[in-house]
């Protein structure tokens, strides 16, 4: 039976291929969650570290997928670190894995379900998969998707978050505090668009609506921080101020670093930064900070016990 899918100008994109006309369809809701695994890297003690992201091909619906048959990495899970609560979006090198120098040929299978439909990724130490620094700024659009030699050399950014477990009350506001240093400055922050009248960066009409020139979207570099739920309901959860998207959002001013036009803030004094939140609703929830250089991420918990 054919499906009825209502279209609305806020839903549909056409994009023009040197082939001709496509349509590109943007849905809301409704579509399925992908696990990906973003390839693996050698440690100095012979282990490995399998590196893992995911795929929402919604734009609108996030999801809350408890660990369990449909949130489970096997053998050895089913909870191996993997998140329960689901932006939008690609959310890509979102958490890692680290197995054994004798890991071999076995795999890691991470299982996801999500509007009725199921997806595996298959994580292995194939030769293919394997990455650097420069592969993982060219797979997330870093320094404007740059291919220079210099990223094969970049640093993580430091991190390092008080109090990383918490109780506290429903409506009680709890003060986040983080402080993240780019220790190498690769890449190098660059100044974005010329402030308007308005003081906001200005974008050209053409420039919002011009189709995409790489395969990813493309992120300006220089450090950035932001909170995100990484278990727990989303929707019970508020920051102050709001924090920048870590998924990408690729429309235009959209508080995403992926987002035109690219205008990514100055650090805070002594590159602390400081907020707030607040829950509605009783739980246990895991807090990511998330720091990058527009490259390559760091990630730190905060495990908060919220009761009546």
């Amino acid at each position: 039976m054919m499906r009825r899918i209502v279209l609305t100008a806020a839903l549909v994109a056409a994009v023009q291929l040197a082939g001709g006309a496509q349509t590109r369809f943007m849905y809301s809701s409704g579509q399925g969650l992908s696990p990906a695994y973003e390839g693996w890297m050698p440690n100095a003690d012979g282990s490995f570290t399998l590196v893992f992201g995911y795929m929402n091909s919604n734009w609108q619906q996030e999801f809350d997928v408890p660990i369990g048959p449909q949130n489970a990495i096997e053998p050895g899970g089913p909870d191996q670190g993997q998140p329960t609560h689901f932006y939008p979006r690609r959310n890509p090198f979102l958490f890692s894995i680290r197995v054994p120098a004798d890991f071999g040929t076995r795999e890691l299978i991470w299982t996801l379900t999500a509007n009725g439909k199921t997806e595996r990724a298959y994580a292995s130490l194939k030769s293919d998969y394997q990455i650097d620094p420069q592969v993982i700024s060219t797979e997330v659009g870093g320094d404007f998707g740059s291919l220079r030699d210099e990223l094969r050399s970049n640093i993580p950014p430091s991190l390092t978050v008080a109090e990383t477990k918490r109780s506290v009350k429903i409506g009680e506001a709890v003060p986040l505090t983080a402080i993240a240093n780019d220790p190498d400055n690769i890449p190098k922050r660059r100044p974005g668009p010329t402030p308007g009248p308005d003081g906001q960066p200005t974008i050209s009409t053409a420039a919002l609506y011009r189709p995409p020139s790489s395969i990813v979207a493309t992120s300006g570099p220089g450090l950035r921080f932001s909170w995100i739920v990484y278990r727990g309901n989303a929707a019970a959860v508020s920051f102050t101020p709001d924090q920048m998207k870590a998924w990408t959002d690729t429309r235009a001013y959209a508080n995403s670093p992926w987002s035109p036009p690219w205008t990514i803030p100055e650090p805070p004094a002594g590159n602390k930064w400081e907020a707030k939140v607040t829950f509605t609703e009783p739980g246990t929830y895991v807090l990511r900070a998330v720091a990058s250089d527009g490259s390559l991420f760091t990630y730190e918990n905060v495990t908060v016990i919220v009761a009546k």
